[in-house]
């Protein structure tokens, strides 16, 4: 038997009175980013309709009891045990009402005007489905957060490391955009799914998040899929984030490795086409699983030098 709500029927009980914004946190063994973030959020949606969702994968560190004490308006659904992103970013998308959806992860924290500038923009452009903030690290440095959709070459360049060498270059340096300086508003494939604002339309289209890609890849995967309806996807400078970064995911870092190769093949795999393009993903499975292999016995042999 699923151990997850029935989405239609949380659609049919939830959906009739509308929210300006649904803000939707996922969170694992993240106790110590979680009382900023929830602050943050509440205070840079002052005066706003707003509700936010939590959806806790089944933390052992206290996490929930934070939650309840300190934030009792929070909507907090807590899973029996870790169900991945996916599923848990899903479970928050069938429970929001807003008219716009914020998506976060726990170690992000919302400044004080990003949420009203994030609205006003997808307010006046109605072509735009989907948004992503400017990210900086703790410290106030810039983490680059736009990528392209990648391609098989994006991995050709990613594994003879021609994109570490030259990041600036059209081509080695295209799917990390290294030649954007993520100053100035523009249309993009994918920003962080740890930061997106979607409309609540776009889900309604299109779907949730793949629950195939249960850790990785899987905001790529939805940025393709609402690109591929016709939507635009844009980066806003003006609306800015701090993230930590990977904050549950540096806590079982050789798992999330081979997870995230995994991801990627599937990925791929869902959308090739063609003979040759079909062998050609075979043969960075092949790649894959022996980056994944190495990498994982590194980080079990040297965990604190893995980030």
């Amino acid at each position: 038997m699923s151990l997850l709500p029935d989405p239609v029927l949380i659609k049919e009980e939830i959906l009739p009175t509308a929210l300006d914004l649904s803000v939707v946190i996922v969170s694992w063994n993240s106790v110590e980013f979680l009382e900023e973030c929830l602050g943050a959020v509440y205070e840079a949606a002052d005066g706003r309709d707003v509700e936010v969702i939590v959806v806790d994968n089944a933390s052992t560190d206290g996490s929930t009891d934070l939650i309840r004490r300190r934030f009792p308006n929070v909507h907090l659904i807590v899973n029996p045990g870790n169900m991945g992103v996916s599923v848990a970013f899903n479970q928050g998308l069938q429970a929001g009402k807003g008219k716009y959806i914020q998506m976060l992860c726990s170690d992000t924290i919302v400044q004080p005007d990003a949420l009203d500038a994030m609205t006003t923009f997808l307010d006046t452009h109605p072509d735009v489905g989907a948004i992503g903030p400017k990210l900086l690290y703790p410290d106030g440095q810039l983490q680059p957060s736009c990528r392209t959709f990648p391609t098989l070459w994006t991995f050709a360049w990613e594994f003879l490391g021609l994109s570490r060498l030259f990041p600036k270059h059209p081509v080695f340096g295209r799917w990390r955009m290294g030649d954007f300086d993520h100053m100035t508003t523009r249309e993009v494939d994918q920003p962080r799914g740890s930061s997106l604002m979607v409309r609540h339309a776009v889900w309604e289209e299109i779907g949730g998040w793949d629950e195939n890609l249960d850790m990785f890849f899987n905001d790529v995967d939805w940025c393709l899929r609402i690109k591929e309806q016709g939507w635009k996807i844009f980066f806003i400078p003006d609306a800015v984030m701090n993230h930590y970064g990977g904050s549950s995911v540096k806590k079982v870092r050789p798992r999330m490795i081979l997870a995230s190769h995994g991801c990627c093949y599937r990925f791929f795999k869902k959308h090739q086409s063609g003979f040759l393009h079909a062998l050609a993903i075979r043969m960075l499975g092949v790649a894959l699983l022996v980056s994944a292999g190495i990498r994982y016995l590194l980080a079990r042999l040297t965990p604190s030098r893995i980030a």
